[in-house]
């Protein structure tokens, strides 16, 4: 397994890191023997970053963490984000970021998980009601008290992790990066990189359009929340899957999977960017590891990134009232 740092000063992890959040919530049902057997595998094979929620599945994820690391904590780097509220039937309400908040919704999660600590907690999204420096203030106390180790941020903008970095040292920013989602070249990459924050990417698939598993026939499974999302949808599906079928015919050339090549694409970016694989079985686990035997050069990113071009995509990341709630679409 390939290490990258986690900062300018930060933990060394592996290259790529395990999103845990369809085992427990959104994609539908998952089996928990399978997603257990999944972290176990990953563990295996040298991932040790692990990421969560504490609104995933309503505290399921963490549970679900706590039974499968049952004697390996130590060797495993948890990143947890908060704040995100959601009601009874599964639906988001907003964000809290209030120091009380932090500190509530912390203790919860060392409970949850079984643990003494946590390696990276980052406030899910931004709360509009609460200044930053509050927010990061009351996670730099737990710091201090030896409740976290490391800070990290998730979905805002160049501004607000100027200010988050001012009032504690980040370690990486969580946001969506992948070949269809290359709004942080602008911005807020230069601006991490400037500050020596690393980049944990998550939907590096494209939530699964990039896995050239989907179909419009999958877009009308009720359970699956992505049927509701705008690049998944009627015209915009039809124009993304004509996307991802260019990127087969590269991925056919390099003995590869469309995946394989996705995620490729996104560790050739950088040393600072570390993909989040959102597998919840085995065998997704296993394609997603054979991204690292793919060493990309100058010929083959541009060929990539020729078969699908920069805003080439069809739809936004989200519905409109989602979209809103991310700092970091805001221009």
């Amino acid at each position: 397994m390939l290490s990258r740092q986690l900062g300018k000063n930060g933990s060394t992890i592996s290259a790529l890191g395990l999103g845990c959040m369809g085992m427990s919530d959104v994609y539908g049902p998952a089996d928990r023997k399978e997603s257990i057997a999944t972290i176990h595998a990953a563990l295996d094979a040298g991932i040790n970053l692990l990421d969560t929620g504490d609104f995933y599945g309503m505290g399921h994820n963490e549970l679900l963490l706590n039974e499968a690391l049952t004697g390996r904590r130590e060797n495993v780097f948890i990143a947890v984000k908060f704040g995100a509220l959601r009601s009874p039937d599964g639906n988001f309400l907003g964000f809290d970021g209030r120091p009380e908040a932090v500190k509530t919704s912390l203790a919860y999660t060392l409970k949850r998980l079984g643990t003494d600590y946590i390696d990276l907690y980052q406030p899910a999204r931004l709360d509009p009601k609460v200044p930053i420096e509050e927010t990061i203030g009351a996670i730099s106390e737990m710091v201090k008290a030896g409740y976290v180790r490391q800070i990290g941020l998730s979905e805002v903008g160049a501004d607000v992790i100027r200010r988050a970095h001012r009032t504690h040292a980040i370690a990486s920013l969580q946001i969506e990066y992948s070949l269809l989602s290359r709004g942080i070249e602008d911005d807020i990459l230069p601006t991490v990189r400037e500050l020596g924050i690393a980049v944990t990417a998550y939907g590096v698939l494209s939530r699964g359009l990039l896995s050239n598993y989907w179909s419009k026939e999958r877009s009308e499974q009720a359970q699956d929340y992505r049927r509701h999302l705008p690049r998944f949808s009627g015209e915009n599906l039809d124009r993304n899957l004509l996307l991802v079928e260019a990127l087969r015919l590269i991925a056919e050339e390099q003995n590869a999977t469309v995946a394989q090549v996705a995620i490729a694409w996104v560790l050739s970016q950088g040393n600072d960017i570390v993909p989040l694989i959102g597998a919840r079985r085995c065998d997704r686990l296993n394609e997603a590891l054979g991204a690292l035997d793919l060493h990309l050069n100058k010929d083959d990113i541009a060929r990539i990134e020729a078969a699908v071009p920069l805003n080439a995509v069809a739809g936004d990341r989200y519905n409109p009232e989602q979209m809103a709630m991310l700092d970091s679409e805001k221009r």
